[in-house]
């Protein structure tokens, strides 16, 4: 069973004081890249947080969002009265007005508010944590039904490589009967001014460069393992693009020995389901 890299998944949980809100995103990525956004006082365990999340994801660009919100009436920011009471003074000074209009003035000067850092408090910490990995699981739902769509349309994709290689291989015979039936026109117009041994030589020649036999049996050996890693039980998407390459190259080589329309044709189909393929294995974890 493969899975997208593509997925969403969010907690919501609420303590006594705070409410905490756990978002993470993750999109396509050759390696693991997170982006943490998070309450300056937990920076500190973003290391912790990284692991956790890289552990269950593996591979993705992820955005991890942590949202703490006071549902208590408690602040840690205050009012710093011996500055403001400075300021208002010397405002004063130079501007005629109210008491209210210089204490406005007076709390939006420098170090008016003075912020206290909060401590991280350890089981506050273990609340985000479990907030992270419920959220982690609702993402790998989402990434394992993503990933079912991208396997019935792989699926499809290779069933339409496979069928396309019988009809290449049905009308091989043809094919070949086509190029012997060139290359006796072709010796029949020089025939009187070569040596009959050289020509047999030239026609086993050719019908062996155009021999396609091996790239016909590597081909269908290429699709059934790449059905079977999709069957697995793990998400290898770099496997499976190893293996497209793979096939890509037998595709590639049918159609420069063909040398055949039709057969080319049958080529052209099959290089367009291969790129589909290539442009879906991107987002496979």
């Amino acid at each position: 069973m493969i899975q997208s890299m593509t997925g969403f998944g969010k907690s919501v949980t609420q303590i006594p004081t705070k409410k905490i809100t756990v978002e993470l995103k993750s999109l396509n990525s050759k390696n693991f890249d997170l982006n943490a956004r998070i309450p300056s006082q937990y920076r500190e365990k973003e290391l912790e947080l990284r692991n956790i999340i890289s552990d269950s994801l593996g591979r993705g660009k992820v955005d991890l969002s942590i949202y703490v919100e006071s549902t208590a009436e408690q602040t840690t920011t205050n009012v710093n009265t011996e500055v403001v009471k400075i300021y208002m003074d010397q405002l004063r000074k130079i501007v005629d007005t109210s008491e209210i209009e210089l204490l406005k003035m007076a709390v939006k000067m420098p170090d008016a508010l003075k912020t206290e850092r909060e401590e991280i408090d350890e089981e506050e910490f273990i609340v985000i944590e479990t907030a992270v990995k419920d959220a982690l699981k609702e993402i790998n739902n989402f990434r394992t039904d993503e990933g079912e769509a991208l396997e019935k349309d792989l699926q499809l994709r290779i069933n339409n490589i496979k069928s396309l290689l019988e009809d290449v291989i049905r009308i091989d015979p043809d094919r070949v009967e086509a190029v012997r039936e060139r290359l006796r026109k072709g010796i029949e117009e020089i025939k009187e001014q070569a040596d009959e041994n050289r020509f047999e030589q030239e026609i086993v020649y050719y019908i062996e460069k155009f021999d396609i036999t091996e790239e016909k049996v590597r081909l269908d050996n290429h699709l059934d393992y790449f059905q079977k890693t999709l069957d697995s039980s793990d998400s290898n998407g770099r496997k499976l693009a190893f293996i497209s390459q793979e096939i890509g190259r037998e595709i590639n080589t049918i159609g420069s020995k063909s040398n055949y329309a039709p057969m080319q044709q049958m080529v052209v189909q099959m290089k367009d389901e291969l790129e589909k393929i290539k442009e879906q294995i991107l987002n496979v974890l």
